[in-house]
């Protein structure tokens, strides 16, 4: 067996190592052009308004009508608001109010959910943009039916006599038939390119000007013999927030409908007033 001094193996031993080690760089330096991974950037908004404190009081009072009447222990209780129960304040909140007079009770919800997209390749926009578009695909705007042209009325018609939407599946509407049912929804909504018809259209529909994309929903219902119940619900999306109004009147006089054009003036009205509250 050979022998090799002490000092020349560790020289060799070094040279080995050396060229053990220049070839690992080499090995990792000989791979250009691979994948680089790009993380999508991250939603406008990190937080999210109080929503109990979100409605101006001044509004709440024009929104909830009886609860001046109360006495002032009663209305701060009836104003502040129930905030909703959520398990995440950070992603979801809410709030909801209601009123009873003697005419009518109100109910008023608004809700804010901040949508984070767990997938680097997803940013929060394009996740919240695809759940916006779920929310308006369930509420079928594109089912809503346009109503014949309604006859000519004599002159003082309000609009209290309106009945409905002309949306498929809402009840409660007066009148013998979905016909007539649809001919009064036209009087009192004006529904453009209808003969006869105004300039409003009070059927559920997209909505311009108001955050990134936003749509209203009108539903009249009526279980029984009670009242007839209308919620107007206006959702809206702006950059990875999404919110959902919800502004609804049941009469006391089961005769009585609700008036959708005044429920969905104030809901629009509240709705653009939030949007100005989530970009402060």
């Amino acid at each position: 067996m050979a022998y090799v001094p002490g000092v020349a193996l560790l020289a060799a031993l070094a040279v080995g190592c050396s060229a053990g080690s220049d070839g690992s760089a080499s090995d990792a330096d000989s791979k250009p052009g691979g994948p680089t991974v790009t993380t999508a950037p991250p939603g406008k908004y990190r937080t999210l308004p109080a929503p109990c404190r979100a409605v101006p009081g001044s509004t709440l009072k024009d929104l909830l009508p009886g609860v001046a009447e109360l006495p002032q222990q009663q209305q701060e209780k009836a104003f502040r608001g129930s905030p909703t129960v959520t398990y995440d304040t950070d992603r979801k909140v809410g709030c909801s109010w209601k009123s009873d007079a003697p005419d009518s009770t109100r109910n008023l919800s608004i809700d804010f959910e901040r949508v984070v997209s767990y997938d680097p390749a997803v940013s929060d926009d394009d996740r919240a943009r695809t759940l916006y578009a779920k929310k308006e695909t369930a509420a079928d705007l594109s089912g809503v039916t346009t109503p014949p042209g309604p006859p000519e009325k004599p002159a003082g018609s309000t609009a209290g006599e309106e009945t409905g939407t002309g949306k498929p599946g809402d009840e409660g509407s007066a009148g013998p038939s979905p016909s007539a049912s649809g001919s009064s929804s036209g009087t009192a909504s004006g529904t453009p390119g209808a003969p006869g018809g105004g300039s409003e259209d009070l059927r559920p529909r997209v909505l311009d000007g108001l955050g990134d994309a936003a749509f209203l929903d009108d539903l009249l219902t009526r279980a029984g013999s009670t009242a007839q119940h209308r919620t107007v619900s206006v959702v809206f999306r702006t950059s990875n927030v999404i919110v959902t109004v919800r502004y609804g009147e049941q009469p006391a006089l089961v005769t009585k409908v609700p008036d959708s054009r005044e429920l969905q003036d104030k809901a629009q009205a509240l709705a653009r007033k939030l949007a100005e509250v989530i970009s402060e």
